[in-house]
């Protein structure tokens, strides 16, 4: 029998437990509150931003909201998020990709102070990861940790297997699972056989951008597949990158999309902005 892993309810019990320990800081005087910029208004992003204030209103931090302009040069940016460095109000900073073209990513990753990357997008905060040292982690693949663990997915000791190695996800999520003692095996696209490479997995996480990309060919019965993707079809419907009909009976358990690893994200970015409470 195939377990079905809810992201939707795990995330609502996570905001649930962060609520609580929010208005017990609350009490000691303690406070945190995310700043959020966005830069242009990408309708994607909007919505994105829109739910991350929604999920601070809603475990009691504080939010501040900075929509500027499509036009707004990197140098009023990189200003802008110096000020909020110096801030002790700020726990959080987070600044909304994409970016316009105009304005180097990179370096507006690299301005927000480590203290506050609550994406864990900085090198400081990838370094701390990859050599086992407390810092933020990014988002998405922490959830995902956090998924397998409430499901009591064992992972030390497993063969688990990564598809895509953008510092987002792919890495880090690697990084991830090796300091739960899995083996790790990270692909990309220049891996020879990756059916067979992804057939030796206990544990499969995809996250490649690809719609509908793994199927039966690619998983092994018992496997337990984890897929970060997100498309929309010609039809209006949401898919991932691996093909959820196709390889749901050999599963042993799976995320489903939407509402497996999606909602994680924003749970785990209230769970960084809760981190120094």
């Amino acid at each position: 029998m195939t377990v079905i892993i809810d992201g939707k309810a795990v995330s609502k019990r996570i905001k649930d437990e962060l609520k609580e320990l929010v208005a017990n800081k609350k009490a000691q005087g303690k406070t945190a509150c995310l700043a959020v910029i966005q830069v242009g208004n990408d309708p994607a992003s909007s919505v994105y931003v829109n739910n991350k204030k929604k999920a601070c209103e809603y475990i009691g931090i504080g939010s501040k909201s900075y929509e500027l302009k499509e036009e707004t040069s990197q140098e009023e940016l990189l200003s802008l998020i110096d000020s909020l460095n110096e801030d002790d109000d700020v726990s959080g900073i987070l600044v909304q990709l994409p970016l316009p073209g105009h304005i180097n990513e990179d370096t507006v990753i690299r301005r927000i102070s480590p203290k506050k990357d609550v994406d864990g997008f900085h090198p400081m905060s990838v370094g701390a990861l990859s050599i086992g040292e407390d810092g933020f982690v990014s988002c998405t693949p922490q959830g995902v940790i956090e998924l397998l663990k409430r499901y009591d997915i064992e992972i030390s000791g497993k063969e688990c297997v990564v598809v895509g190695r953008s510092n987002i996800v792919g890495k880090p999520m690697a990084m991830l699972l090796l300091r739960e003692n899995g083996t790790v095996t990270l692909c990309h696209s220049k891996t020879r056989d990756l059916k067979a490479v992804c057939k030796r997995a206990d544990i499969l996480v995809v996250a490649v951008g690809k719609p509908k990309l793994i199927d039966h060919e690619y998983v092994k019965e018992g496997a337990v597949v984890i897929d970060v993707g997100i498309h929309r079809m010609e039809n209006g419907k949401l898919c991932g990158d691996v093909d959820y009909e196709d390889v749901y009976d050999l599963c042993s358990a799976i995320t489903p999309v939407p509402g497996g690893v999606g909602p994680m994200t924003i749970a785990m970015l209230m769970k960084n902005c809760c981190k120094n409470l």
